[in-house]
Parts: structure tokens; sequence; C-alpha cells
């Protein structure tokens, strides 16, 4: 990828306390997102293309009455339509495998998978961003897939096929991640939220209107247009707070959503995670937190 020759003005200074905390407000909505997607898909048992989808319109449609009909036009331009378009398809890839996931697995099993992101952010954003990681960063990541392991248990009856779309999901996750890094030097935040919401909405519409199942009361419509609120302000975070950090130092972070999950999955669904989840959870939060502290030591020796 190229790096930008004349920088915008408007991509913020670095301001790693500010970029932390939005992600981990980020994340508490993305654990509010799952949760309500859980429940539509598990409980209600609404079509999985149908929630996807809805995910994505009401969440077009706060972000048209959040910048205003008349400002659409201007947020359409942008100097990297391949890579906004690339990383809008990443993002719905990413949230049909989550939610397809979720019919079949625990909260913190889907989350505890997709934590391997971070990790997977600081592997790639070297090729990608040129933010290499050395050994003992590698290292590191490593023992997150470990992690992963424990968490699956792969060959094992414990073992069910909806993992690998929690796995599908962490990798387009991760990369759906390292293309809003990218893209921030080049578009405002209301460019890349609005490329997010109508590439989702547009693909999915044919798939979602074929399966359509009428919601039998409002309580549902309402859980139903609520996706649009956890998913579009989280997502606004998460674009906001890779303006002010660079990935691997804030990537760390999303393990907040482990403790929303959890709580959300017991108060919800009565759910709690299994010894084997906290385990592999324990091994790849230690990781990423050892790759947070190494970003930060390395940052302090150039310095």
């Amino acid at each position: 990828m190229d790096k930008p020759a004349d920088p915008k003005p408007d991509v913020l200074p670095t301001n790693r306390l500010t970029a932390i905390g939005l992600v981990m407000l980020a994340v508490t909505m993305f654990a509010c997102l799952d949760g309500t997607a859980k429940y539509l898909v598990s409980v209600v048992q609404l079509p999985v293309g149908q929630v996807v989808w809805m995910r994505f319109l009401s969440h077009l449609l706060l972000a048209v009455l959040t910048f205003g009909l008349l400002s659409v036009p201007r947020l359409l331009r942008t100097r990297k339509l391949a890579h906004q378009l690339i990383r809008s398809v990443l993002m719905m890839l990413s949230t049909l495998l989550s939610m397809t996931a979720l019919r079949y697995l625990r909260l913190d099993q889907t989350t505890t998978i997709i934590f391997l992101a971070p990790l997977t952010v600081a592997l790639l954003a070297g090729p990608f961003l040129g933010e290499w990681v050395g050994w003992r960063r590698l290292i590191a990541i490593l023992t997150g897939f470990i992690g992963i392991l424990v968490t699956i248990r792969p060959g094992f009856a414990a073992f069910h096929p909806a993992f690998l779309l929690a796995l599908g999901c962490m990798l387009s996750y991760s990369l759906y991640i390292l293309l809003t890094r990218y893209l921030a030097a080049y578009d405002t935040s209301e460019v890349t939220l609005l490329y997010s919401t109508l590439v989702g909405t547009a693909l999915l519409a044919p798939w979602a209107i074929g399966d359509w199942v009428w919601p039998t009361n409002a309580f549902t419509w309402m859980v139903l247009m609520s996706l649009g609120f956890w998913g579009g302000l989280g997502h606004y975070l998460l674009i906001v707070a890779h303006r002010l950090a660079p990935a691997p130092t804030i990537a760390p972070f999303i393990y907040v959503q482990l403790v929303a999950v959890t709580v959300i999955g017991y108060l919800v669904f009565g759910d709690l995670p299994d010894v084997w989840t906290i385990t592999g959870s324990a091994i790849i939060v230690a990781s990423g937190i050892y790759l947070l502290r190494r970003e930060q030591t390395v940052e302090a020796e150039r310095s």
C-alpha cells in the first residue's frame, strides 16, 4: 500500500489515552451488539441474513440522520475508493460470520476467538502498515494462538464447527482494523463510516428480503433497530481511535469486551464461561498485555 503524499490536516495528533478509552467504549458497544444479535437469531429465531441486514440498514439510517441527507454526496467522495469498498466488505463478512457463530456458541466463546484479532493485527501491521514487531512480540502472538487452541480444543468432542466461523470472523476483523488505520490518513471518520453501512446494506438486501420473517411484536422491532445504534456508535468510536494512535497500541484493549459479554451472557442467556474458555482467554489476554507493554518499551527506547 502506498503512503499518502500529503497527510490530511484533519488527521488528529496522537493521543493514546483518549484512543484507549474510545476503544474500550467501542468494544462495550460491540458486546451489546453481539448480545442483541444472539437474542434475535437464537431466541427469536430470525434468519441470520435478515438480522445482519437490519444491523447495516439501521446503522445507515442513523448515519444519514446524524450527518444529514444533503451531506451524503460529499461523504461519498473518497481518496481511496477501492480500499473503502474492501474494508466495508470485510466488515460485512466479519459481522455475518460472527452472528452465524452466535447461533451455536456462547457469547464468551465467540468473543474469546475474536480476541485473537489484536495479536493478528500486530503480526500483520508490519507488511500492511510498516509497523513491524520484534521476536519477543512474535512469541507473544504465537502464545495467543495457543490460547485459541485451548479454547476450541480441536479434535475433541467439545469442538463445534461454528468455531471455524468465529475464526473466519477474527481474520476478517483483523484486516478490517488494519484498513481502518490505513484509511485514517486519507478520509475522515464520517466518510469511512458511511461506506461501511452503505456497502453492507446494498450487498445483503437481496438475501435479507428473500428470507424475511416479519417480527411478531413491537419489542422485537425495537431490538432489531437497536442493532444500528450499537454497531454505529461502536464503529465510529473505533474509527476515531485509530486516527489517534497506532493499531498495535490500542488493539489489545479489545479485551474489555470479555467482561461485557460475560455479564450480558449471564444476565440474558444464563451462560457462564467454562474452564477451557477461561484458561484460553487468560492466555490470550496475557499475550496481549505483554504485547502492549513491549510496544511501550520499544517506543520509549526510540524516544
